[in-house]
């Protein structure tokens, strides 16, 4: 018969048995087995792996350098075979294992913190591997298999719907994001204003008395108040959708936007606007970027509302990435209505 070139797990736990009785009959007695089939597997084990591992006399039997070597490794092996059963259930169940999530910079301080957070107290033990990325680059690398699961700006392309599911999660207005400069002129014409029809204003120079804090203001302006500025604005082939809304707000007000400068991160986009580049038309979540030198304001035009979902393979959800579903469906905004 020939030799397995491989021991397996009946051999090594033999091994294990008479390496702690140091004697064949009571390594035999504690197996449940007669002592000739136990002989004749160690004398397998040893013929298998090229080595003695016991040095055998009539009245004792003892491990060999290598047989006292080999223990403690075979006792590892052991282990790690006893604990498949249980990781694999815990794998079936969405206990443990990989996600690889991605995720556009403006879910960053609006739906990606709840989320994780929520994820991380029901599932300790998955491991998250978390990218930035735009949408354009998250749906691509979904559809080639290397994301789990994205967090991207709305809409969904047509051409992905019979690959990829899509769960809206949250929906915000756009506000406009402008330099602490401008938003002081802005104010101050608005007081100008006031106090030319009669109405109580803020005086230039002193706080909005609704500022709080300093980065927002609750009181919406016009679009038209900042026509003059240049827009910074991501290019359009990074979120083709998120673009033509705002190119939309500025339409819809009879304003022809300026573009000023184009920049890929809305950190980025931000940092602009504070070094006064001009404005930018960015997700209300975006406020708690709290940046030097920038204030968001509401916008007194009817704009359409963001969507940031969830967007994955349609039929590739393993078990955890089933549990993180679920927890964006609890977080998820109510279906819109016709």
């Amino acid at each position: 018969m020939t030799t397995p070139t491989m021991p397996d797990l009946r051999q090594l736990r033999y091994f294990v048995a008479v390496a702690e009785e140091k004697h064949f009959g009571r390594a035999a007695v504690r197996l449940s087995m007669t002592q000739p089939p136990l002989s004749q597997a160690i004398r397998a084990l040893e013929e298998t792996l090229g080595v003695e591992l016991f040095a055998r006399t009539k009245r004792s039997v003892e491990l060999t350098p290598v047989g006292v070597d080999l223990l403690p490794e075979v006792r590892r092996l052991l282990a790690s075979a006893e604990a498949l059963r249980p990781l694999a259930q815990s794998l079936a169940r969405g206990e443990s294992g990989g996600l690889s999530l991605s995720f556009v910079s403006t879910a960053d301080y609006g739906v990606l913190p709840p989320l994780l957070r929520d994820f991380g107290v029901r599932h300790p033990r998955v491991r998250l591997q978390l990218t930035e990325a735009t949408s354009d680059i998250q749906l691509e690398e979904l559809v080639a298999g290397h994301i789990d699961a994205g967090l991207v700006i709305g809409p969904l392309p047509p051409r992905y719907a019979a690959q990829l599911s899509w769960l809206p999660i949250a929906r915000e207005p756009l506000v406009i994001a402008m330099s602490a400069q401008m938003a002081a002129r802005v104010e101050a014409n608005e007081a100008a204003t006031s106090k030319a029809t009669g109405r109580a204003g803020v005086e230039p120079g002193e706080a909005h008395p609704t500022a709080a804090p300093a980065e927002w203001r609750d009181s919406p302006i016009s679009l038209r108040d900042a026509a003059d500025a240049p827009l910074v604005i991501f290019p359009r082939r990074l979120a083709p959708g998120f673009y033509d809304i705002i190119m939309d707000c500025y339409g819809a007000a009879g304003l022809t936007p300026r573009i000023g400068q184009e920049a890929i991160q809305m950190q980025t986009i931000v940092s602009l606007v504070s070094a006064g580049m001009g404005v930018a038309l960015v997700p209300q979540s975006l406020r708690n970027l709290r940046r030097t030198g920038v204030v968001y304001r509401p916008l007194s035009e009817a704009v359409p509302a963001i969507e940031t979902g969830l967007v994955w393979r349609t039929q590739a959800v393993s078990p955890v990435l089933a549990g993180f579903i679920e927890i964006a469906r609890a977080h998820a905004v109510a279906p819109r209505r016709a």
